[in-house]
Formats: structure tokens, sequence, C-alpha cells
């Protein structure tokens, strides 16, 4: 009860909506609840955000790729929407699975205004907001966010999460700049 207090306080000092994070629990293993490693649970304030910001982004993503399923009628669109939701719900799972390890529950929260916005949007116009702002924008923040936590992470385990979906993110950063080349030139 005391790490979980501790906890949400921490998580409400960092501005972090309790809910969006999820409740803290008590690490499940198969080892008897007295050995569960409860101390060696806790994440840093820097890692928690990094949880945070990685799965709002794939939510973000996620949510934005399947409307451009149903908006736009471009193939190559619709192929990268199509990449995006496969790779990005992945990294999401293997994202809760990994800090639900480490007891955290995550209820990630796609950005609304940006997916409200997409959703207005149809066609050609639809197709180049959803090309620069999820394709090569989000990208490139995600890039940040992940190469800044594969460096300067303090939980091993996140660490080398990080590390190892940078190339996916990187690609897929590529994958959008050209697709929004090919649709300017």
């Amino acid at each position: 009860m005391k790490f979980r207090y501790s906890v949400q306080v921490m998580t409400v000092a960092l501005g972090l909506s309790v809910a969006s994070i999820g409740a803290v629990h008590a690490q499940a293993s198969d080892a008897p609840a007295s050995e569960a490693p409860v101390g060696g649970t806790k994440l840093s304030p820097a890692d928690t955000q990094f949880v945070q910001d990685a799965s709002t982004a794939d939510a973000t993503e996620i949510a934005a790729s399947k409307i451009a399923l149903k908006n736009s009628n471009d193939p190559h669109v619709r192929k990268f929407a199509q990449q995006m939701i496969a790779d990005h719900t992945k990294l999401s799972h293997g994202m809760a699975a990994l800090v639900s390890k480490k007891g955290f529950n995550t209820a990630p929260s796609a950005d609304s205004a940006l997916v409200g916005k997409l959703q207005s949007l149809k066609g050609k116009a639809f197709d180049q907001a959803y090309v620069e702002q999820i394709g090569v924008e989000a990208h490139q923040r995600a890039v940040d966010l992940f190469e800044r936590q594969s460096q300067s992470g303090t939980d091993a385990q996140l660490k080398a999460a990080a590390a190892k979906a940078l190339p996916i993110i990187k690609h897929h950063l590529a994958m959008a700049q050209q697709l929004a080349g090919e649709m300017k030139g």
C-alpha cells in the first residue's frame, strides 16, 4: 500500500494522470507474494514519462491509421497505414507486457485533438495531413523519444526495448518521408 501511494504521488507530481498510467499493483510471478521484489519494480520519473509518451504515440498512430483505412483512397497511404497498425500494435503489446512486469498497467490513449482533426478530413486533404502529421512529424518525435530512452534510460529493460524498437520507428520515418515526397512530386 505504501508503494502504491508513493507511485501515485510521484505520478501526480509529474503532471500525469493516474488513470492513464493505470493502477500500480504487486508484480505477478510464480514466486510467493512475500518474495515479490516490490522495490525493484519502481520506475524512475523519466522512465515513467517514457512509458506514457511511448504508449500515447503508439495509440495515436494506431487510431490515426485506422482512420486512414476509411478516409483515404490512395493505395500507398492505405498500405502505409496497414503497416503502422501492425507494427505499432506489436510495439504497444510488447511495451505493455514489459511494464506490467514492473508493476504498471498502462491504459494508453491517443492524442484526441490530432485524431479528431484527421477524422474530419477526406481524400487528398486527409492523405497530406496524415502523412505529414502522423507519418513524418509523429515519427520524428518518436525517434527522438526512443533515442533518448535507449541512451539515458535508467531501467535496463526499458532501455533495451527502446533500442530494439528504434530501427522500426526509423524505418517508419523513412517510409513516411518517401511517401510525403511522392505526394508532393
